[in-house]
C-alpha cells in the first residue's frame, strides 16, 4: 500500500490489490488509494506473493471493475500499457468459453495466459507463449494461484524495475519512487525481457524460446541516490507548491559542474563530444506537452546562438509525417520521465533516418529514453510529484541553453558574449529567488480568476512559449480554459473574445519587441478588457486601477529572461487552482508519465 501512495502523483482513477495466501483475495476501489486502504483497514488480509495497481483508464470506463488486478481461473494480473490487437483475441477467447467481467484491454491478457497455462507448463512458459500474441506495449506482473512463490514480470515498451529488499523480499514496480521504503538497489528491465522474482532471487530472461527454452541474460543492478524522504511536502501543502519553490535549488543542481570559467565545457556531453558537436548543422527537438514548450524556446537560442536551423515537434506529430532530414542534423528528445511513449517511438524512428548521434534530455537516470539515446544531458530536477510540471522545466531550459552555448562556440560565438552568457547562468538562482518572493502579490492577483472561465495568454518571440505554458498550467490545475496567442494575431481572431469576463495576461520582458507587444495589449484595452501584465521593472508599465495590474519582476532582456517570467505564471496557476479547490497534484483525467500512446 506505501508503494502504490508514492505512485499516487502519476495519476490514476482506481486502484485495487490482490493477495495470494492458499486462494487470492482481490480489493478494488474507485478513486484514491485512500478508498482502498479504508477496505483494507475494515477487512485486513494478508499473503506472501501479490500484485497491486493504480490504474488510468484507457479501456473501458473508470470503475470498480475496469479496476485492476484482473483475474483469470488461477491467473492474477496488473498491466500498464495498451495492446492494440484486444478486439482480435477478445473474439477468440470468447469463442473459446472465457467469461469477460470487464471491458478493459488487461482481460485478454489474463485469458491468454490461462489458456495457455492449461495447456501445460508453468507460468513462466505460459507467459512466454502468451506475449507472442499480443501486440502493443505492457508491463506486467502475473501470479499463478497454484504456484504461489514467484511473480513473473515483462516489460515491452512501458517501464519496470525489479528491488531487492533488505528484508529478503523481491518487489517490482514501474517507478523507483514506489519501493524506496524497502530498496535502493534496482535492476532495470529492458525491453523483450521476462523475470521470475521469488523468495530463491531474481532470474531474467530475454523472451525468445531457443528449443523450448527461455534464454537468462544479466542485468547489472544499479543504486539509486533518491532517498526515501525524497518525496516528502515539508513545509508546503501540495508538491507543486513545494516543486515551484525548489527551482532556485534545482537549477543550481543542474548548473553544477557545468560551467568553466566563462564557459560550458564539451565534456558534459560525454567522451567524445567534441567530434559530435562539429558536424552539427541543423538540430530537430522532439517532444510532448510542457517538454515542447521547452523546445520552443530553445528554437531561438540555438538559431541566436549557434546560428543553426531548429525545428521543434510534438512527438506524436513527428512519428506519422514522411521526414525531411538536413545533413547533420543533431536529434534531440526531451521528456521529464524518459518513458514519455510517443517520444520514445519518435526516437526509435529517428534511429533508422539519417540523423547525428541521439541527445537526451531527461530527469530519469533509469528511464528508458536514457538508456536508448546516443547521449545524455541529465536535468537533475529532482524528483517531481506534481502532475503539471514546473521544475522540470526550468531545468530543461537551462540545459537546452547549455546545449545551445555548446554549439555557439562552433559557430564564432564572441567571447565575451559566452562570457555574458555564463554570468547570467551563474545569476539565475537569486533571479528566481526574487520571483518567488512575489508569491503574495500574485496570490492577491488570483482571487481575480476564481470565477472566470476563460483566460488568454500573450506573449511575443521566445517569451511566446513562455505564455503558452502558462496557458498549459492554468487549464492542467485550475480547469480553466486558457489559450496562449503571440499577441501580434490578436488581431486575427482572438479579439474577438475579449472583454471584462476573460483575464488577458501577458509576459513584457524589455526587449526589442516592447513597443510592438505594448501596441498589441493596447487593442485589447481599447475593447474594454482587463490586462495582467507580467513586466520588467524596466519596460514602463504602469497598473490603471482594476483594468490593468502590473506585476514587475528582475528580469531584463537576456537569454535566460524566458526561464525568470515562468515562475509567476506557474504561480498564478496554483493560487488559483488553490482557490478553486481542484485537485492541484492530482488533476482529473491526466498522468505524470504518459507511457501510452
Amino acid at each position: 500500500m506505501e508503494g502504490l501512495r508514492r505512485l499516487e502523483y502519476r495519476g490514476y482513477d482506481s486502484a485495487g490489490v490482490a493477495l495470494v495466501n492458499g486462494g487470492v483475495r482481490r480489493v478494488r476501489k474507485l478513486g484514491k488509494v485512500a478508498e482502498l486502504q479504508s477496505a483494507l483497514d475494515a477487512d485486513p488480509c494478508a499473503g506472501n506473493a501479490g500484485v497491486a495497481h493504480t490504474r488510468w483508464a484507457t479501456h473501458g470506463a473508470p470503475d470498480e471493475a475496469n479496476a485492476h488486478p484482473h483475474i483469470s481461473g488461477r491467473i492474477v494480473i496488473v498491466h500498464n500499457g495498451i495492446i492494440e490487437n484486444y478486439e482480435a483475441l477478445k473474439k477468440t477467447q470468447t469463442e473459446r468459453g472465457f467469461d469477460f467481467t470487464s471491458e478493459t484491454d488487461t482481460e485478454v491478457i489474463a485469458h491468454q495466459i490461462m489458456w495457455h497455462l492449461s495447456r501445460g507448463g508453468d507460468l513462466l512458459r505460459a507467459v512466454s507463449l502468451a506475449l507472442k500474441d499480443l501486440k502493443g506495449t505492457y508491463a506486467l506482473g502475473v501470479i499463478d494461484v497454484e504456484q504461489p512463490g514467484h511473480i513473473v514480470l515483462v516489460r515491452n515498451g512501458s517501464p519496470l524495475v525489479i528491488g531487492a529488499g533488505a528484508d529478503g523480499g523481491h518487489y517490482a514496480a514501474s517507478d523507483v519512487h514506489a519501493l524506496l521504503q524497502v530498496t535502493t538497489d534496482f535492476i532495470v528491465l529492458e525491453n523483450g525481457d521476462i523475470a521470475r522474482i521469488g523468495r530463491d532471487g531474481v532470474r531474467i530472461f530475454n523472451g525468445e524460446l531457443e528449443d523450448g527454452e527461455l534464454r537468462p541474460v544479466e542485468r547489472a543492478p544499479v543504486a539509486t541516490p533518491l532517498s526515501p524522504h525524497a518525496i516528502e511536502l515539508g513545509e508546503f501543502d501540495h508538491f507543486m507548491q513545494k516543486e515551484i519553490h525548489d527551482q532556485p535549488c534545482a537549477v543550481t543542481d543542474t548548473l553544477e559542474g557545468r560551467l568553466l570559467d566563462d564557459t560550458v565545457p564539451d565534456g558534459i556531453l560525454g567522451p567524445g563530444a567534441a567530434a559530435l558537436l562539429d558536424a552539427v548543422k541543423a538540430v530537430q527537438i522532439v517532444a510532448c506537452g510542457t517538454s515542447y514548450h521547452a523546445g520552443l524556446v530553445a528554437r531561438h537560442w540555438f538559431e541566436e546562438f549557434a546560428g543553426v536551423p531548429c525545428r521543434v515537434e510534438i512527438a506524436s506529430e513527428f512519428r506519422y509525417r514522411r521526414q525531411v532530414i538536413l545533413p547533420g542534423t543533431l536529434f534531440v528528445a526531451i521528456s521529464q520521465s524518459g518513458e514519455t511513449a510517443d517520444t520514445l517511438a519518435a526516437l526509435a524512428l529517428a534511429k533508422k533516418c539519417d540523423y547525428l548521434p541521439s541527445v537526451a534530455i531527461c530527469n530519469v537516470p533509469e528511464s528508458s529514453l536514457v538508456r536508448e539515446s546516443d547521449r545524455v544531458l541529465m536535468t537533475h530536477a529532482g524528483p517531481e510529484i506534481g502532475v503539471a510540471s514546473t521544475k522540470a522545466f526550468t531545468t530543461q531550459l537551462v540545459t537546452l541553453l547549455l546545449l545551445a552555448m555548446l554549439l555557439g562556440k562552433r559557430a564564432g560565438m564572441e567571447p565575451a558574449v559566452r562570457a555574458g552568457l555564463v554570468a547570467q547562468l551563474r545569476n539565475l538562482p537569486s533571479r528566481l529567488e526574487q520571483a518567488l518572493a512575489l508569491e503574495p502579490r500574485i496570490r492577491e492577483l488570483a482571487q481575480q480568476y476564481a470565477d472566470k472561465n476563460h483566460v488568454l495568454f500573450l506573449g511575443r518571440g521566445r517569451h511566446y512559449p513562455v505564455a503558452m505554458e502558462g496557458a498549459l498550467k492554468m487549464k492542467e490545475i485550475s480547469y480553466i480554459h486558457a489559450e496562449a496567442y503571440a499577441a501580434g494575431e490578436l488581431k486575427h481572431g482572438p479579439l474577438a473574445l475579449v472583454d471584462r469576463g476573460m483575464p488577458v495576461v501577458s509576459v513584457a520582458p524589455n526587449d526589442h519587441l516592447l513597443a510592438k507587444l505594448k501596441s498589441n495589449l493596447q487593442e485589447v484595452r481599447a475593447r474594454g478588457g482587463v490586462l495582467h501584465v507580467f513586466a520588467d521593472s524596466g519596460a514602463g508599465f504602469r497598473s490603471e486601477g482594476d483594468s490593468v495590474v502590473v506585476i514587475e519582476l528582475n528580469a531584463p532582456e537576456n537569454a535566460v529572461a524566458p526561464i525568470v517570467f515562468t515562475l509567476p505564471l506557474q504561480i498564478l496557476a496554483y493560487h488559483t487552482a488553490l482557490l478553486k479547490g481542484t485537485d492541484i497534484d492530482q488533476p482529473r483525467n491526466l498522468a505524470k508519465s504518459v507511457t501510452v500512446e
